[in-house]
């Protein structure tokens, strides 16, 4: 509303003024804002006949001016003030954007450094993580054409309490109505537990991961150390149930790492499955694991912040699983969440968890509360 006034107040001036000298970028954002107000055609085609420019007006940017809904009368008057101007400079061309360079990739000393203290933070995780109970909201997701176009299947709230190492869920709300059912019996896609057991194997000695350096990436605002890895279905712990053959099988894996550059916690895993048998019902699975600062009684902890899980079972059926865990606090034996107390929170912005474009800005973490 501010914006629309300030331009208001910009195009009723340069509409009472008698003369007014522009430059070619001033008349183009004069013409976006009066276009953007449902200025009068007429009116303003009056008033551009009182314009004098200060360089040329070309044809290309007439045009523009035209695509952007400028009227009939007005690209009138803009055409005759291009051929007023035919004998003035040519417009500036528009500074280029700055252009961001990022630092060398590290030399191989420096990646198998980064490598070797993942290796020892994902190896201590579990053992970092405090006592705390938090609200898990699973929002799930199908589509039967296999194109992506995502139809709400429900939405879970769940209590999620870690206590000394341990997972408790407890079912709170289903499609925000208080319904009492364990974790177990919810049917459909589930999956929990994956934030520590998917670090720490990819990182186990035994599973003899393939790592190498990708890129510098930027999550969150802060600069990571973007990894690729592989662990071949031969090494692989990771198993994947199809209830419509009632079959477990285990699969190899591939995906990325990303590493935070200045403190060095692991702060995203994505991963898509490989070398599913060919008779299996679940043809695709790909799982991202996000994690963030979060203050639990005043110390910094890295914690889950969202997983997504996708999978396609034959030629087309998709699901998707989105959990988001919030309202993180201290587990003591008193905590409770029921649904008395309990709102679904909104989603997350869709950008929170994507990778960002590199900027040199850096930023300290900034711990949810």
């Amino acid at each position: 509303m501010f914006q629309r006034l300030m331009l208001l107040v910009l195009s009723a001036g340069l509409l009472a003024s008698a003369q007014m000298r522009m430059t070619v970028e001033q008349l183009k954002e004069f013409i976006r804002s009066s276009v953007a107000l449902h200025q009068d055609d007429r009116k303003l085609a009056e008033y551009l006949k009182k314009v004098k420019l200060s360089n040329q007006l070309d044809a290309a940017t007439v045009e523009d001016l035209q695509g952007l809904g400028a009227g009939p009368r007005t690209v009138a008057a803009l055409n005759a003030l291009r051929g007023s101007t035919a004998s003035l400079p040519a417009a500036a061309p528009p500074p280029p954007k700055p252009v961001y360079v990022p630092p060398p990739s590290p030399d191989s000393e420096q990646q198998a450094q980064v490598l070797a203290d993942a290796k020892e933070y994902a190896k201590n995780y579990s053992a970092r993580m405090p006592d705390y109970i938090c609200t898990q909201v699973t929002r799930r997701f199908y589509d039967p054409s296999g194109m992506e176009f995502w139809r709400s299947a429900d939405v879970i709230t769940e209590r999620l309490s870690y206590f000394e190492g341990h997972e408790d869920y407890k079912v709170v709300l289903v499609n925000n109505q208080p319904k009492e059912i364990s974790h177990e019996k919810l049917g459909g896609a589930t999956s929990s537990g994956e934030f520590v057991s998917m670090m720490r194997e990819i990182f186990a000695p035994d599973t003899e991961a393939q790592f190498d350096w990708e890129r510098w990436g930027t999550l969150r605002g802060r600069r990571m150390h973007v990894f690729s890895y592989r662990v071949s279905q031969s090494r692989s712990k990771y198993s994947i149930y199809s209830g419509t053959a009632n079959q477990r099988i285990i699969a190899g894996y591939r995906g990325l790492i990303y590493i935070d550059k200045e403190t060095g916690p692991i702060m995203k895993i994505t991963l898509q499955a490989e070398d599913l048998p060919a008779g299996f019902p679940i043809r695709e699975v790909n799982l991202s694991l996000d994690y963030d600062h979060v203050s639990i009684s005043d110390h910094d902890f890295i914690l889950p912040l969202k997983t997504v899980l996708t999978s396609r079972e034959g030629a087309k059926q998709l699901t998707k699983n989105e959990a988001e865990f919030r309202m993180y606090r201290k587990f003591s034996a008193e905590s409770k969440i029921t649904a008395v107390d309990v709102q679904t929170p909104d989603a997350l912005p869709s950008d929170t968890t994507k990778e960002q474009p590199a900027t040199p800005a850096e930023k300290k973490p900034n711990p949810q509360k």
